[in-house]
C-alpha cells in the first residue's frame, strides 16, 4: 500500500465517522428540548432547514429552471416524507421505545434497500442473504425485548415505540424508492437544486402543520417565550442538528466515498446506529443492558455481512441511497 493510498484510507474513515456521527444527531432531539417539547424543536429545526434550503435553491436557481413543475413539486414532497416525517417518527420512537430500539431498526435500512432492489431486479440469490437476515431478525427481537423492560414515557408504551420505529423505516424506504425513480429523469448537474427543494419542502410542510400543532396545544414556544435568553438553546440545537444532518453529514459521506472502497464504506454506515445508541444512552445516563447490547451487536453484524455480500457479488445490487436517510 502506497503512502498516498494509506492517507486516503485514513482520511476516508475519518470522514465516514464525521458523517455517521452527524446523522446520529437526529436521534438526540428528544433529549435537548429543555422545558420545551419535541414539537417545538422539530418546528424550529425544520423552519431553519427550510430557510437554508431556500438559500440553496436561490444559489442554484439556474438548475431550478431546468426542472419541470412536477419535478419541483415532487422534490418538495420528498422533503416532507424523508426529512420531516422520518425525523418525527425517529423522535417519537425514541421517546416511547428508548435509546436502542429505533436505532436498531434504522440500522437495517441499507440491507432492506438492497433487498427491495433485489426483489424488483433479482441479481443475487436469496439464500446468500440467509445468515445476515437471521442476525438482523435475532437482533431486532433482542432489541425489542430490551425496550420492553425499560421505562417509557408517561402514558406511552413500548408498542408505540415499535410502531414509530417501523414507520421511520417505511418512510425512508418510500423516500428512497421515489427519489431513485426521480433521479433517473432529473437533468444532469441539478443535484444542488434538488437537495434545496427537499429542504424547502420540509420547511413548508412544517408551516402547514403549525396550526394543527397549536390546536392540540403541543407548541409551547408561545407560552414559554420566543426570546433568545429563554429559547436560545432550542434555536441552537435546531440549527446544529439541521446543519450537521443535512449539510455536513452529506458532504463528509460523499468525500469519504471517493476515498474508500465501496465494500468498506458500505460497512461503515452501520456506525450511525452505534453512535445514535451511544448518544442516547449517554443522555439517559446509563449503560446498555445485556439484551440491548446483544440486540444492537446482532443488527450491526447482520448489516455488515449483508452489505459485504451485496457489494462483492459479481453483479452487485444497486443499494439506493446507501449513505443514510439524511444524505
Amino acid at each position: 500500500m502506497t503512502l498516498k493510498t494509506h492517507s486516503n484510507l485514513i482520511a476516508g474513515v475519518a470522514l465516514a465517522i464525521v458523517a455517521t456521527l452527524s446523522w446520529a444527531l437526529n436521534f438526540i432531539a428528544p433529549y435537548v428540548t429543555g422545558a420545551y417539547t419535541i414539537h417545538d424543536l422539530l418546528v424550529v429545526r425544520f423552519l431553519i432547514a427550510g430557510a437554508l434550503g431556500l438559500g440553496v435553491v436561490l444559489l442554484y436557481r439556474a438548475q431550478l429552471r431546468l426542472l419541470h413543475r412536477d419535478q419541483v413539486l415532487l422534490g418538495a414532497s420528498l422533503g416532507v416524507i424523508g426529512y420531516l416525517g422520518y425525523s418525527a417518527c425517529i423522535a417519537a420512537g425514541i421517546i416511547f421505545g428508548g435509546p436502542v430500539l429505533t436505532p436498531a431498526f434504522i440500522g437495517m435500512v441499507p440491507v432492506l434497500l438492497a433487498l427491495l432492489g433485489n426483489a424488483t431486479s433479482k441479481t443475487l440469490q436469496w439464500r446468500k442473504l440467509a445468515i445476515p437476515l437471521i442476525f438482523l431478525t435475532v437482533g431486532l427481537l433482542l432489541s425489542n425485548l430490551g425496550a420492553l423492560h425499560q421505562p417509557v414515557a408517561g402514558g406511552g408504551s413500548w408498542l408505540m415505540g415499535l410502531l414509530f420505529s417501523i414507520g421511520a423505516v417505511i418512510l425512508w424506504l418510500a423516500f428512497s424508492w421515489l427519489n431513485q425513480r426521480a433521479l433517473l429523469t432529473l437533468p444532469a448537474h441539478a443535484s444542488g437544486a434538488w437537495t434545496g427543494l427537499m429542504m424547502t419542502g420540509a420547511g413548508l410542510g412544517t408551516l402547514c402543520l403549525l396550526p394543527v400543532v397549536q390546536a392540540f396545544d403541543l407548541f409551547k414556544l408561545p407560552s414559554l417565550g420566543f426570546s433568545v435568553p429563554v429559547a436560545g438553546h432550542l434555536y441552537l440545537w435546531g440549527f446544529v442538528i439541521a446543519l450537521m444532518s443535512s449539510f455536513v453529514g452529506a458532504w463528509a459521506w460523499n468525500a469519504a466515498s471517493r476515498r474508500l472502497p465501496m465494500v468498506l464504506s458500505g460497512q461503515l454506515i452501520a456506525l450511525e446506529s452505534l453512535f445514535a445508541t451511544l448518544l442516547g444512552l449517554w443522555f439517559h445516563g446509563r449503560l446498555p443492558t445485556l439484551l440491548e447490547t446483544s440486540g444492537l451487536a446482532a443488527v450491526l453484524v447482520g448489516v455488515v455481512m449483508g452489505v459485504r455480500i451485496i457489494l462483492t457479488t459479481r453483479d452487485p445490487v444497486k443499494v439506493i441511497a446507501l449513505a443514510s436517510p439524511d444524505a
